[in-house]
């Protein structure tokens, strides 16, 4: 399944960008990142994940929660929905 992650920075993005840059993204084995995007004030990140279901992505959920707060949306893509 794919899902659209939309990150909202709790505390602005030099926090996160620290983390990341310290520990890279922290997925969890069987979550695949396929790309994301910042919106231009800084305050949120939209990321396309793929896991089997949105429980596998738990674990790297939790290890950020203290910085972002997140909604997980599932989606599909245009093409397969209007099928």
């Amino acid at each position: 399944m794919l899902f659209m992650v939309t990150e909202h920075f709790k505390e602005g993005k030099a926090q996160v960008g620290e983390r990341y840059k310290t520990h890279g993204r922290m997925l969890p084995d069987g979550v695949t990142y396929h790309g994301s995007w910042v919106d231009l004030t800084g305050t949120r990140c939209f990321q396309l994940m793929e896991a089997v279901d949105a429980t596998a992505l738990a674990p790297w959920l939790s290890r950020w929660s203290d910085l972002i707060d997140f909604e997980v949306t599932a989606v599909a893509p245009s093409s397969d929905f209007w099928h």
